[in-house]
């Protein structure tokens, strides 16, 4: 294990007000690839950098502000039932922990709640895993009822199997019903309960969530806004390209997690059409499932979008392990990648390139296939925006029908429709009748078709 000392080092700006929430370790405990396994690894699974992966950590543990003293890698090579760790390294980070007078260690990894508590026991400290810690920044940064309602869903499920008998109080007994009583429950089974009955009740208030959702798209359905949908790894830039596409005053940080609520907002395209932009939660690498579960609500915007937006933050030296990971959400959530042309891949950040290796990029993303497009951006300079909008304004006309019609004049109320439903491309009066150029979507095309006489423009 190498430590990382960072007594003293200045961490990233924080919020007004905020201090730090404690003094942290953090752990990388991650398996050692074994030479067959290296040789066997395919595209699908990309091998992290071990480096990488403990600076993503480190993130994570400053974006609610805990204060890291030392972050180290702890190679092993099998994980230990009892205490994930070996015995010796169990022992190495008891003397850290001392030495540091730390009040949590992190452990980047999924720990069990027996793993946990003889962890708690050996250092004397609080320890929490991977899940913990996205789940206490889920916690922090939710803003509206709906996320609040999705975090604590996950947080509870996640209690839930952390309920071991850690603490005297949890074998007492309540006196039961009756006349004599009985042996009642113990404490962690009325705990249990407890929290069984409030993760019902969460369950059900988001149902109505979700029903509400399914109304707001209804309604816009109704009016011929497409919806185009950001997906991406956490920090990759969604929050600043969806401001540079929107003129937007969306949250947007050099952190993880600096967006947790999603956001819509109108996107104007190159000739003047409108779709509709959302921002989503950014994705990370082991994504608790309970997460992608309970966020399952705000990530539909996802499913119903017509296209969808992959930011890549091209100059991580972790990019192409980043989009598998995407990717991997997007399948749990019942995306298909690799189908259809429904995802184009943003090349974000192109501006920490010099000349000569952006253009050794644009070379890479020429030769890409046709069904799997990308386009290189800055959103922090605006470079590569307008060559953007133009592929989404392409991409979402490539499902619709241009039509040319005439229409008279004094039809106020023909001409209100198409306004409401289709997209005027041109619209010139001669002669008391309006020639118009309308693109819509292929279920109005019969309706404008047979009510106003529409032909397929330039026939």
């Amino acid at each position: 294990m190498e430590p990382r000392n960072f007594e003293g080092e200045a961490d990233r700006p924080r919020s007004a007000g905020v201090k730090d929430t404690g003094r942290v370790i953090v752990i990388g405990p991650y398996l050692r690839m074994r030479s067959r396994d290296a040789e066997t690894q395919t595209e699908a699974h990309v091998q992290r950098n071990a480096e990488a992966r403990l600076d993503e950590a480190v993130g994570l543990a400053r974006a609610i502000d805990l204060a890291v003293v030392d972050a180290l890698v702890a190679p092993i090579s099998q994980i230990r039932p009892a205490t994930y760790l070996g015995k010796g390294k169990v022992e190495e980070i008891t003397g850290l922990v001392a030495g540091h007078g730390v009040e949590l260690v992190v452990m980047d990894c999924a720990l069990s709640p027996i793993q946990q508590r003889n962890l708690e026991k050996a250092w004397n400290t609080k320890v929490l895993d991977r899940t913990g810690l996205i789940l206490e920044i889920f916690g922090r940064r939710a803003k509206t009822k709906e996320g609040a309602l999705q975090v604590e869903l996950a947080h509870l499920n996640y209690q839930r199997s952390r309920l071991v008998r850690s603490w005297t109080h949890l074998e007492r007994q309540r006196g039961g019903f009756g006349f004599m009583g009985g042996p009642g429950e113990t404490q962690i089974e009325a705990d249990r309960r407890l929290i069984g009955d409030r993760i019902t009740r969460l369950e059900n208030e988001l149902k109505k969530v979700q029903a509400t959702r399914r109304l707001h798209r209804a309604g816009r359905q109704r009016v011929p806004y497409r919806v185009v949908a950001l997906v991406g790894y956490t920090n990759a830039g969604k929050s600043t390209l969806f401001n540079r596409l929107t003129r937007a005053d969306v949250q947007a940080a050099d952190m993880l997690f600096a967006t947790l609520d999603p956001t819509l907002r109108a996107l104007s395209l190159p000739h003047g059409g409108k779709a509709m932009l959302s921002d989503t939660v950014g994705f990370i690498s082991n994504l608790p499932t309970q997460l992608v579960a309970a966020f399952r609500a705000t990530l539909e915007e996802v499913l119903e979008a017509d296209l969808i937006l992959h930011v890549r933050d091209i100059s991580h030296e972790d990019a192409e392990a980043q989009e598998h990971d995407v990717e991997a959400v997007l399948r749990q959530l019942g995306i298909d990648p690799d189908a259809g042309s429904r995802i184009i891949e943003v090349w974000n950040k192109i501006d920490r390139f010099s000349p000569e290796e952006r253009e050794n990029l644009r070379n890479i993303a020429a030769r890409r296939p046709p069904e799997r497009p990308c386009l290189l951006a800055s959103a922090a300079t605006g470079e590569g925006i307008d060559e953007l909008l133009q592929a989404i304004e392409d991409r979402l006309a490539a499902t619709r029908a241009t039509l040319a019609l005439s229409i008279d004049a004094s039809d106020g109320a023909g001409i209100s429709w198409l306004h409401r439903n289709a997209e005027v491309l041109d619209k010139k009066l001669k002669d008391g009748r309006f020639d118009m150029t309308v693109r819509v979507d292929e279920t109005k095309r019969d309706i404008v078709v047979s009510r106003f006489d529409a032909v397929p423009h330039g026939t």
